[in-house]
């Protein structure tokens, strides 16, 4: 992934530099054809289907490493617990669609290898809304200096007049720390004049969120493409050779069929009844055979399944269909099994924890300035829970076996169908205390009522 920067001394939000904005678009143009290449593969266009081949045949492995990827890591809702009561935070994340959002960028994370969101106020609305952006048409930009402080972001699009021969205009939106630019940036050398008028978006900050999978913004299957270009080379091979298999030459040695072009009282050739008798008639010295290609079925069965497992192997996202995977795994196991994909995972975590922290901050500035709301950005914790497969007969054991030696908050939050642990530890504690009720009523306990009001009792 490309960095673009800039010297701070060099940018004014009040004044921008079309030109110099036009250089980083054109430079983001040059890294758009690798994006665009790694979504081509996400839908199944793949470098195969251009090829001059008999078969084409596209085995997508690039969309499963991506979906697995990304459902295992951001697949369940992220969670966020704070110092304080943070419902009002949490009700403006729904509103906004916050889950929908990560899930678009858990996905474009695996496939791009970074992930753009947009927050604005909805329209005639003091809400927020989230909004997920191509990487393909958006990047940030950053000062020069040692702690890269964000610039501006920038997300554009190419307006172009079929009917006369100008040179395209970019249409480009650009997001200061205090302004919304939308700027016609036309491609031609020299500086433009700045006609357009900006807008204030009240955030203070740059309201678009830059997430990355990982430092060099590598996404899940990008480096095992030549791997899942040669698996699609064998399997395509595969059906040739079975088809030309299938459709052997046939071979007479010693005698002819007769003249080609002559036709029997059926108004057939000598080769069209050969086809549809199965029988051909020979002299005593002659033979026929068909001639066929030697085909090694046992071993393109080896090649393919050592392709298919370096895919698997070098990009650490396992085969879920795997039959290592049926049965009832244990816990342990299946963790040794995810290994690969739970180190993949943390890392994910690490990089979106700091594009989250900025998405808090955004939310609660605006929650302070629109609704006098104050909440503490810093004491806001996300929490991420992996959509792992789970042994519940293992995790019963293990929670009653730890039944008063540790917490029962603790224990709530290893069971997976829990959700919300406070309230669960809530609903327990209330039933606890209905239950020590209905006894005393039972036994006539904790009651001011005397025995002999009580009824007799049967000695």
């Amino acid at each position: 992934m490309r960095i673009y920067t800039m010297p701070r001394s060099d940018w004014d939000e009040q004044n921008p530099n079309k030109q110099a904005i036009l250089t980083l678009i054109l430079k983001h143009q040059n890294e758009v054809e690798r994006l665009h290449k790694l979504k081509q593969y996400y839908v199944g266009q793949h470098d195969i289907l251009g090829e001059n081949r008999k078969n084409k045949l596209v085995c997508n492995h690039a969309k499963d490493i991506s979906d697995t990827a990304s459902s295992y890591f951001i697949g369940n809702p992220i969670s966020y617990n704070g110092d304080e009561d943070i419902s009002l935070l949490m009700d403006a994340f729904e509103q906004a669609g916050a889950d929908e959002a990560d899930g678009d960028n858990g996905l474009d994370l695996s496939i791009y290898g970074c992930a753009y969101e947009y927050i604005y106020p909805m329209e005639d609305s003091t809400a927020l809304s989230v909004k997920n952006l191509s990487p393909e048409n958006t990047f940030m930009v950053y000062d020069d200096t040692i702690e890269q402080k964000e610039l501006f972001a920038v997300y554009y699009y190419v307006k172009k007049d079929d009917s006369d021969n100008r040179n395209p205009i970019y249409v480009a939106t650009v997001l200061t720390d205090n302004l919304k630019w939308v700027l016609d940036i036309e491609k031609i050398p020299g500086s433009q004049s700045l006609l357009e008028e900006p807008e204030p978006h009240y955030f203070e900050q740059i309201p678009i969120v830059e997430y990355l999978n990982n430092k060099l913004a590598i996404g899940d299957f990008e480096l095992q493409i030549p791997l899942i270009d040669a698996y699609n080379a064998l399997m395509s091979d595969r059906i040739t050779d079975k088809e030309q298999f299938i459709d052997s030459i046939l071979a007479i040695y010693g005698a002819l069929l007769g003249d080609p072009d002559a036709v029997d009282e059926d108004g057939k050739t000598a080769k069209e009844r050969v086809k549809e008798d199965k029988l051909l008639e020979l002299p005593k010295d002659s033979k026929a055979e068909y001639l066929t290609r030697t085909f090694d079925e046992q071993g393109v069965e080896v090649l393919k399944k050592a392709i298919e497992q370096d895919i698997h192997k070098f990009s650490h996202i396992p085969c879920m269909t795997d039959e290592s995977f049926g049965g009832n795994v244990s816990g342990v196991a299946m963790e040794f099994k995810l290994l690969g994909m739970e180190n993949i995972a943390k890392i994910k975590t690490r990089y979106y924890r700091k594009g989250l922290r900025k998405r808090i901050r955004l939310f609660t500035d605006w929650l302070e300035k629109s609704r006098s709301v104050n909440i503490n950005a810093a004491g806001i914790t996300p929490i991420f829970t992996r959509a792992l497969p789970k042994n519940l007969l293992e995790i019963s054991q293990i929670v009653a076996n730890l039944w008063g030696k540790v917490s029962r908050k603790t224990l709530l939050s290893q069971i997976p169908f829990v959700d919300d642990v406070d309230a669960e530890l809530e609903a327990v504690e209330k039933e606890t205390e209905e239950e020590v009720r209905q006894q005393q009523v039972l036994f006539g306990l904790g009651s001011n009522t005397s025995p002999e009001e009580l009824g007799d009792v049967d000695e």
